[in-house]
């Protein structure tokens, strides 16, 4: 029988699954069509592409600085290099951003290589018998397994599992914010020397210059712009019925920047519901026991990506 049924292949699943895969045996489900979660990349055309989730990382910790740079030296990851405007004008430290070479759901790509992996699978339901675990996907397939660990956003976890967790759990005060992406790409423009734009307006807060990253070459130019979290809790229910919303993020791209709407050839609004957790909580982890059921996630320590590394690896020390 499997050991470990893990939901969800973003940062913080492909990492346990990585770590647990050393002694047991492990299945990744996921409800999108690959790894990576909110670090996911969409692809446009042949090798042109979006990081519609993730735009970088910028370790804090050494131990998690020193999983990028092997990453690096494994040519998986590399420095976003270039000019990276601030017009918010906060000060901040100075710190190195971390791309995928070929898009930023990196980790989990890597982490799951040799991983058995069920891609658009929703779970259904999970229940507890006596001796295992049974996970019921949305094409009736039913998975047994003597483990569960959850990775979802905590809202979704709630939902799915939230009859199994103790109240410590149950009443923590996690507050998910939204996001808004939209992603376009420009006819024959040229290349501007800029890779990133972090503005100081209430409603686009974000754009970044995927050509910048030097994983393609063309004449084409490819933008990714992020709401505000303000913005995106006001919109986020509307954004797929209203082209308004959509809209709106592009004319003050265009405003910013002097794009001309007339050049756009591709253009595709994506929406975050549960995107960050900005205060984290008491927890880093939780693993029970006698149920055998265990959650990690970044919204248990903060919006990073770092934290869901961090999550996912205290909770291997648990289980182990």
């Amino acid at each position: 029988m499997l050991d470990f049924c893990i939901i969800g292949s973003g940062v913080s699943g492909s990492t346990i699954a990585h770590q647990l895969s050393k002694k047991y045996s492990v299945h990744i489900i996921d409800k999108a069509r690959g790894p990576g979660g909110r670090a996911s990349n969409k692809r446009f055309k042949k090798n042109l592409s979006f990081d519609h989730g993730v735009q970088y990382i910028s370790p804090k910790s050494k131990q998690f600085y020193k999983i990028i740079k092997t990453l690096c030296k494994k040519k998986e990851a590399k420095i976003w290099t270039g000019n990276h405007l601030d017009f918010t004008f906060e000060k901040k430290e100075i710190t190195e951003k971390f791309i995928g070479m070929k898009g930023n759901n990196f980790i989990s790509k890597y982490y799951t290589k040799k991983i058995k992996k069920s891609f658009q699978s929703s779970v259904r339901s999970i229940f507890k018998n006596k001796y295992f675990w049974e996970i019921k996907l949305d094409n009736d397939e039913n998975i047994q397994a003597r483990s569960v660990i959850l990775t979802c956003p905590f809202p979704q976890t709630k939902k799915i599992a939230g009859k199994y967790f103790e109240k410590k759990i149950l009443n923590l005060k996690i507050n998910m914010e939204p996001n808004i992406t939209t992603m376009l790409a420009f006819k024959n423009q040229k290349t501007v020397p800029v890779s990133s734009i972090k503005f100081n307006d209430d409603i686009l807060t974000w754009a970044a210059n995927e050509n910048s990253k030097n994983r393609f070459n063309s004449s084409n130019s490819l933008w990714t712009l992020q709401s505000s979290a303000g913005w995106a809790r006001k919109n986020i229910n509307k954004y797929k019925k209203s082209k308004k919303v959509e809209n709106t993020l592009i004319s003050k791209f265009l405003n910013f920047t002097g794009y001309k709407k007339n050049k756009i050839i591709f253009k595709k609004t994506h929406g975050w519901k549960y995107s960050y957790n900005f205060n984290g909580s008491p927890f880093k982890s939780y693993w029970n026991k006698k149920l055998r059921l265990g959650l990690c996630a970044d919204w248990f320590i903060g919006p990073k990506v770092e934290n869901a590394w961090l999550s996912a690896i205290d909770l291997a020390k648990k289980i182990k």
